[in-house]
This record gives structure tokens, C-alpha cells and sequence, in this order.
């Protein structure tokens, strides 16, 4: 098909070019958009083809009317809202915004921190609750006076309602006061004893020391303990031993090491007679002053504190064998040569000796040493009583003291001396006068005599002579000077 598409209409197209490329005819213009050369022109002349424009010329020229009419376009609509945002804020009145409403529902607001800060500075801190654990771990501190305010009030306030903190409060704070204490820091010398009391209290020793041996027993760890704190040279101090004969005070003068060897060798009394080793020796005399001035003579060079190991071990000895060796053994008879003693007196005698030696030890190293218990002081006590009417007897025998009075059957009452003694061990005593042999009675006293415990034993001991004895006296003077005397007499070195 060779005609056009209008019907035959020729556009002035090439007849002989391709339908492929037929040309679009170019947009009419309006008239609006005439030029005045256009307007004067007829339709035919105006459908007629212009003269053909440069392609590039074309496109920019429209690209520019583009760009021309969006740019009026928006200034156009920027114009028109601003008016229309004029007019709606000409058409409304001026109102002031009210504050917002805020329900008791609605969540508080937080403070500013600079508010915060300030009510900080002006609230005291409250303390947090402390659990008992945390609490008990500061009981320490507090007994030091080395917590904080805080908790210090904690604490206090946790005493008041816990009994058992409480308690471990105040031994805290005396222990505190032991720290502060400007005395002497010495053990206490009792302490191994009643350690060793409240042990077997608590659990009973398979095989317990017999009640009669226990004051041996503790005297002897009491100056085991003293021993043990002392030094090399402090071995080597001197001692006064003294004791009281019939024509007055007499003395000697030893080292510390000498003392526990004196002891020892009198100990040995008590060893063979229950069939252990003699420390002396087979051939050792019996009398114990004799024993003992053997004991130093033989010590070259003079014993030192190799002497306390032996000494120790022999005691514990013979404590371990009275244990195991039954009841019969307290009544064992033990002589000293020119008497004798069951073996019950002779351990408590050695327990007596053991606490006067010690003593004397304990003055001359500048140590502290307390009396025995009430319970050992008075056993001791009650033998220096047993043994007074015999020693009387002697006194009387040498024309030392009145002839007796009133001489009576053995086991009867006769004249006696009521011995008060006053203070720990303290008890009443009823000396018979006349005879050993007799009993002594309350209704047959004829004297009366208080003595504090301790001083009565010092004077026993020789430590106090009878004319210096503080003893409050009433009745009968021969007698009671005569009981005086006589108990001074039964000291010893």
C-alpha cells in the first residue's frame, strides 16, 4: 500500500520512503500562542510546513519553557498557602494555653537533679538493714571502737535483740581491756590447772587421778608452768630457804636450780615407796634435810635447768602410778626417817612443800604466784592440824612447853585449842593440849585463836615466825603460845 494514510492527502513525504519512519506532524498552536505574522496568515498557509529548525535548538527551547512554567507553578502554590495561612490566623482569637491537667493516675514526675542533690544534703542518710552474719563479723570491730557511726548504731541495736551476740560482745570488750591493761602480762599460773579441771570436768580421764593426789597434782603443773616461762639465767637466782628450829629462824641459801633439785630428792620418799626408782640411789638415807645436803654436795658443777626435766617426769610418775595402783595404795605408809605418813599425807605434805618452794621461787625471778584453791588449802590445813598435837608432844618432851594438864585415856576429849582460820580454806579446828592421843572438843577448849589460811600455812612453812603471827588470841596464853610455837616447828628445809 502505497497511498497515504489520510486518505490520499499528501503530506509532502517522499512517496518512495519506507512507512516505517513516517513523520509525526508537529502540534497546532493555538491562538492564543499566534504571533501576529501567524494571526495574518489564512489556515492554509498556517497548516503549511515551516521551514525545518535545527533539532538542537528545538529541545532546549522546550526544556526552557518547561523549567519556566514549573517555576511559576510553585511559586504560584507557595503564594497561595502562605495567604491562606494568613487568613486562617487573622480569622482565630489570641488564647492562652492552660497549664496540663495531670490525673492522680498519672505517674509522678521525677525530681531534677539539682533538687535531688539538695534534699540529699539535707535528709541524713538512712543505714541499710544488715544481716545477723554481717553483724556478728563486725563484733570485733566494735569492741575496738573501730566502726562507723552507722555501724556502730547497727550493732548496738542488733545487742539489744540477740543474746548470744551480745554475750560474745562483752567478752569481746574484756578482752579489749586485757590489751589496754598496763599490768603484769604473765600467765596466770593457775590457768594450766584449771584448764585441766574444767577438761575433766567435761570428759572424765579413763583412768582419774585419786581426789587425795589432786592437790599434788596441781601444784606440781603450777610450778612446772612457772619453770617453763622463766629463762636460762633466772635458773640461777638466788633462793632463801628458810624454817624455823627450836632456838629460832634458820636459813640457806640455793639457786633456783637447787630448789627443784631439793625437791626431788624428797619426792624420791614417795617413789620408793611405791617401788619405783630412788633418784638418790639404793643407798640413799631416808631423813630428807640429809637427802638434800647429799643431793648438793654430790652436783658438780651446781645443778642447772638440765635438773627440771628430771623432776618433772619423776612427778608425773608418780601420779600415773597412784592412778593405776587402786584404792589400798592411799594407805601405804611412806617414812621420812624419823616419822611416817600414809601415803594420802605424805603426797598432800610434797603438794605443800611443792607451793611454799614455789613461792619462794616465783619471789626471787619477780613472778606471780597465787595460793592454791580453797579446796587444796584446806586439806593442807587440816593435816598441819592433825600433826600439831604431835609435834606439841615433842616440844614438850625437850622442855620446850608447858608440862600438860590433864592427862586423859587415848580418844577422849580433853583440854583444847579452838584454831580459827579465816579466809580461803578457812574452817574450825580442835587442837588437843595434853595429849596426841586425846580428841580434841569444843566444850574442853580453853583457847581460841584466829588465823588468816595463808598465814597460818606461812607459819607452818617457817615463812612467818610465832612471835610475828597476826593472830587474834583470847583465853588460856601458855597454850595458845605453846600451839604456835609448835606448829612453826614442824617446818624443814
Amino acid at each position: 500500500m502505497t497511498g497515504p494514510l489520510d486518505g490520499g492527502a499528501h503530506d509532502g513525504r517522499d512517496p518512495d520512503e519506507p512507512a516505517a519512519f513516517l513523520r509525526i506532524p508537529a502540534p497546532r498552536t493555538a491562538p492564543d500562542d499566534m504571533t501576529e505574522q501567524e494571526r495574518g496568515r489564512t489556515p492554509e498557509q498556517r497548516q503549511a510546513p515551516r521551514a525545518p529548525r535545527a533539532p538542537g535548538q528545538r529541545e532546549a527551547a522546550e526544556q526552557r519553557e518547561a523549567a519556566e512554567q514549573r517555576e511559576a507553578a510553585e511559586q504560584r502554590e507557595a503564594a497561595e498557602q502562605r495567604e491562606a495561612a494568613e487568613a486562617r490566623q487573622a480569622a482565630e482569637p489570641f488564647q492562652v494555653p492552660e497549664p496540663p491537667q495531670v490525673s492522680e493516675a498519672a505517674e509522678v514526675p521525677e525530681v531534677p537533679e539539682a533538687t535531688a542533690m539538695a534534699e540529699a544534703r539535707e535528709t541524713p542518710p538512712v543505714a541499710e538493714p544488715l544481716s545477723h552474719k554481717v553483724l556478728m563479723s563486725l563484733l570485733g570491730a566494735w569492741a575496738l571502737s573501730a566502726c562507723s557511726a552507722e555501724e556502730t548504731a547497727l550493732v548496738e541495736a542488733h545487742l539489744t535483740e540477740c543474746a548470744p551476740c551480745a554475750d560474745e560482745a562483752l567478752r569481746l570488750r574484756d578482752a579489749v581491756g586485757l590489751l589496754h591493761a598496763d599490768g603484769n602480762l604473765d600467765l596466770d599460773p593457775l590457768l594450766r590447772s584449771r584448764v585441766l579441771e574444767n577438761a575433766l570436768g567435761r570428759r572424765p580421764a579413763r583412768v582419774p587421778v585419786p581426789g587425795w593426789a589432786a592437790p599434788y597434782d596441781a601444784e606440781t603443773a603450777r610450778l612446772d608452768a612457772l619453770l617453763r616461762d622463766i629463762g636460762d639465767a633466772e635458773w640461777h637466782a638466788p633462793v632463801r630457804l628458810k624454817w624455823y628450829e627450836e632456838k629460832g629462824t634458820v636459813s640457806r641459801r640455793t639457786t633456783v636450780a637447787g630448789v627443784i633439785g631439793h625437791l626431788m630428792t624428797v619426792d624420791g620418799l614417795v617413789a620408793t615407796s611405791l617401788g619405783l626408782d630412788d633418784p638418790l640411789g639404793a643407798d640413799a638415807p631416808a631423813h630428807p634435810t640429809e637427802r638434800t645436803e647429799g643431793f648438793w654436795r654430790a652436783a658438780k658443777p651446781p645443778p642447772t635447768r638440765t635438773i627440771h626435766e628430771p623432776w618433772r617426769e619423776q612427778s608425773h610418775t608418780l601420779i600415773r602410778t597412784v592412778s593405776f595402783a587402786g584404792r589400798g595404795v592411799a594407805e601405804l605408809s611412806v617414812s621420812y626417817g624419823f616419822f611416817a605418813l600414809p601415803l594420802r599425807d605424805a603426797l598432800l605434805d610434797r603438794a605443800f612443800e611443792c607451793w611454799v618452794h614455789g613461792a619462794d621461787i616465783a619471789e626471787a625471778v619477780h613472778y606471780p604466784y597465787k595460793p592454791p584453791s580453797s579446796g587444796h588449802l584446806h586439806e593442807m590445813i587440816d593435816l598441819a592440824t592433825r600433826l600439831l598435837p604431835a609435834a606439841l608432844a615433842i616440844r614438850r618432851r625437850s622442855g620446850l612447853a608447858a608440862p600438860a594438864r590433864e592427862l586423859v585415856t587415848a580418844g577422849s576429849p580433853g583440854r583444847s585449842l579452838h584454831l580459827e582460820i579465816e579466809g580461803a580454806g578457812g574452817g574450825d579446828w580442835f587442837i588437843a593440849l595434853d595429849s596426841p592421843a586425846a580428841v580434841g572438843s569444843r566444850e574442853r577448849s580453853v583457847a581460841q585463836v584466829a588465823l588468816d589460811g595463808v598465814e597460818f600455812c606461812q607459819l607452818v612453812a617457817g615463812r612467818v615466825s610465832p612471835e610475828d603471827a597476826a593472830a587474834g588470841q583470847d583465853g588460856d596464853r601458855e597454850a595458845i603460845r605453846d600451839v604456835l610455837f609448835a606448829a612453826a616447828t614442824m617446818s624443814r628445809l
